[in-house]
């Protein structure tokens, strides 16, 4: 069975032709159990979100901050496997129909096996993987199976990257790019500076791929401003803090539909 890469490419093509950025969420898998999970990543997309990123829960998780943190080791300690994964990617997809990705650091794909990963994510309906830390060239393998199985490979590029990186990373990537906004670790902040608005226009000078912005975007004010400039806006702290704070699983799904219909009030907002 083909993933859906095509799927993902027309929802936000979709988003464009409408003259607004795609809301991108995000939820690790396992997160606070496994079907609870699913129904919080049922509920950012009923609530708004365009797209879903699972995430595959990871002991040293190098690019996300406390809250993620928090969330993939309560995920951990309840026994979060793999399988789990991509049974959230499954049925998020099977219920909404929309688009559904894992976020994922290279250790656990290498060890489950590369081509037994991209063909059970695609068996699975999902869309793709954003791979954060598998270097562009080193990524051949995967690339060579996701594109067999119809799914999208993902890359991200950040603030520090030199245009000549920026064209090398793009040209292997598809789908959409991932623009860490800023150089850290993920989280809610203040403001989403100027930083991320040039690493979108230096992106788009090498691809005509989709750039969506993520790392720091967590209200509705902050991803209307991101939205002015980029093709998506990738919210997930925000919405790991909304179930975390919450005083029971029932008021955190709500908190978590409510949140995505806030952003994408946002991204709706174009000058």
């Amino acid at each position: 069975m083909a993933g859906n890469i095509e799927l993902l490419n027309s929802v936000l093509a979709a988003a464009k032709s409408e003259n607004r950025a795609a809301l991108v969420g995000y939820l690790p898998a396992g997160f606070p159990t496994v079907a609870d999970g699913i129904r919080a990543v049922t509920a950012m997309l009923d609530g708004g979100c365009d797209i879903v990123e699972v995430g595959l829960p990871h002991s040293d998780p190098v690019l996300d901050g406390p809250v993620i943190q928090t969330a993939d080791d309560i995920a951990l300690r309840g026994g979060i496997k793999i399988v789990d994964v991509i049974r959230t990617v499954k049925e998020a997809h099977e219920i909404t129909g929309a688009p559904v990705l894992v976020m994922t650091y290279w250790n656990p794909v290498d060890a489950y096996g590369v081509e037994r990963f991209a063909a059970d994510l695609a068996a699975a309906g999902g869309a793709g993987c954003i791979l954060p830390d598998l270097p562009v060239e080193e990524s051949e393998t995967w690339r060579k199976a996701a594109e067999q199985h119809g799914l999208a490979t993902v890359f991200v590029v950040a603030p520090s990257s030199r245009d000549e990186r920026l064209a090398k990373i793009t040209a292997a990537g598809s789908g959409f790019v991932y623009a860490a906004s800023l150089m850290g670790v993920t989280g809610t902040r203040e403001s989403v500076g100027r930083e991320a608005q040039d690493l979108v226009r230096r992106t788009r000078a090498v691809t005509d791929l989709p750039v969506c912005v993520g790392l720091g975007v967590s209200n509705a004010t902050q991803a209307e401003e991101v939205a002015q400039f980029a093709d998506g806006v990738i919210v997930g702290s925000a919405f790991v803090k909304r179930l975390l704070d919450a005083p029971d699983l029932e008021s955190g799904i709500a908190a978590v539909r409510s949140l995505a219909g806030e952003l994408a009030e946002g991204v709706r907002k174009r000058a």
